[in-house]
């Protein structure tokens, strides 16, 4: 036979080829209900998408499905994004999830997501905010339908655990548009009756629509402002809505809130039971103690003598009443001389004694001033004297006695060498007593002849 045979994998392997390249399958949205959900333990997910006339198996590995805000369940409504491939070993076509979103209620999700990141910027979640459940309450507000199976869950654990407490329900509406309303009137209204001790918010479990009243801003604000203590109790363990993160105690079921709100009296009676035993104990321990103290205070020789120990007192007593009289003379003497060297210190260095010590070094003082202001006065005097008769001999009046003056031409000016005076000016000559005005009528040049000058008194010899 001249016929080529495909192997099983080769078909399966071309199949597969033909559907990865076709894009008309290649990243789809698709609506479908999960069935036959399954959680690997390497994180993976496993189901089947399904509606009224077909399905086709599904996979969304662990890399995708961790970004998911919610658990996927069977029965649940989604739409799923992602590509159609086959799966060779098996020879199946399955769909390869990459992004998964309930149906109807994706812009419900991206509302919640909002309004939650809005309320924790605002501090509605903080920690530090949250009041303290009261251990033993004795009123509690129950805010919820009148009318569901929660109500009658809180109110039958509550009357089970501690009946001794109030419960006062409160009735509002738990879904539809007038409900989010309702419970912050209501949680407000439980405020201002200022008898409760704590209050119980919460609803049955239901779809994120139904459950949708719990996740509005009003309802957040109503418990974030709230003086009693809220305690959430939204659906099941799985539901969480934004009144779980404002409230300050959320619990997973109403039944659980019920618990959390009010101790087992059973519990309590035991451990007042246990308490009572241990007092017991404590006090018989306590009484044997002190009366094997008292046996032996009344067997010490304080009772059995006490004439003789109030001598021994007397005798003691004396003994040290002079101890401290002693000591207290001694205390005194050493002061007193204490006192008496401070006085004398006191008197050392009284002002008047610095006074007059003061003074005679003034005295000093002004001796020692007096005579150096005499010592320079003379030294100076002498000086002026010795450069008075430098001066006389330096004097040119003197000079004029012994026949020398002093010639002036018209400006006043000495006349020093013969071109100082000009002809056919006039001179002034200065002698020792008067001038003499003399006009120049010619000049002659010649050296100044060297030999002795007289000093006027050899008449012109």
């Amino acid at each position: 036979m001249g016929q080529d045979y495909l192997s099983v994998t080769d078909l399966t392997r071309k199949i597969k080829r033909l559907i990865d390249g076709e894009t008309g399958l290649q990243n789809i949205w698709i609506r479908a209900e999960i069935s036959n959900y399954k959680y690997h333990s390497r994180g993976h997910m496993y189901f089947t998408l399904k509606d009224e006339s077909a399905r086709i198996n599904a996979v969304m590995f662990a890399g995708n499905n961790r970004f998911l805000k919610f658990r996927p369940e069977n029965g649940m409504n989604v739409l799923v994004r992602g590509d159609t491939s086959v799966y060779e070993p098996h020879g199946v076509y399955q769909f390869y999830v990459k992004e998964m979103q309930p149906d109807g209620i994706g812009s419900l999700y991206l509302a919640y997501e909002e309004l939650k990141k809005k309320l924790e910027i605002a501090g509605f979640f903080s920690a530090t905010r949250k009041k303290q459940i009261p251990p033993i309450p004795k009123e509690i507000a129950v805010i919820t339908s009148p009318t569901g199976a929660a109500v009658r869950d809180i109110i039958t654990t509550v009357q089970r655990r501690f009946p001794l407490v109030n419960i006062t329900l409160l009735p509002v509406l738990v879904q539809g548009p007038e409900a989010a309303p309702s419970i912050a009137q209501a949680i407000a209204n439980a405020n201002a009756i200022k008898k409760f001790d704590v209050m119980i918010v919460g609803r049955g479990g239901g779809s994120l629509e139904e459950l949708w009243a719990f996740n509005e801003q009003i309802v957040a604000e109503a418990i974030y402002e709230s003086r009693i203590p809220v305690i959430s109790a939204v659906g099941h363990e799985t539901d969480v809505t934004i009144s779980d993160f404002v409230a300050d105690l959320r619990a997973p079921t109403p039944t659980a809130a019920a618990e959390l709100a009010v101790p087992d009296i059973l519990e309590l009676r035991k451990s007042i039971i246990e308490r009572k035993l241990r007092l017991q104990r404590a006090m018989h321990q306590r009484l044997a103690v002190e009366k094997e103290r008292l046996n032996f205070l009344a067997k010490s020789y304080a009772f059995r003598y006490p004439k003789q120990l109030i001598d021994q007192k007397e005798q003691d007593l004396d003994r040290l009443v002079e101890a401290v009289r002693r000591e207290t003379f001694r205390i005194l003497e050493r002061k007193s001389g204490k006192l008496t060297e401070l006085l004398a210190r006191v008197e050392r260095v009284h002002p008047k004694h610095r006074l007059h010590d003061e003074k005679m070094r003034v005295s000093k003082v002004n001796k020692a001033l007096s005579r150096a202001i005499k010592q320079t006065y003379d030294n100076q005097e002498n000086k002026f004297v010795f450069l008075l008769s430098k001066l006389e001999v330096l004097s040119p009046l003197n000079m004029m006695k012994r026949g020398y003056s002093l010639v002036y031409g018209e400006q006043e000016q000495i006349v020093k060498q013969v071109d100082d005076a000009p002809v056919e000016t006039t001179v002034t000559i200065q002698l020792q007593d008067g001038q003499l005005l003399c006009l120049v009528q010619d000049k002659t040049y010649g050296e100044l002849p060297n030999g002795n000058w007289s000093d006027g008194n050899d008449d012109g010899k």
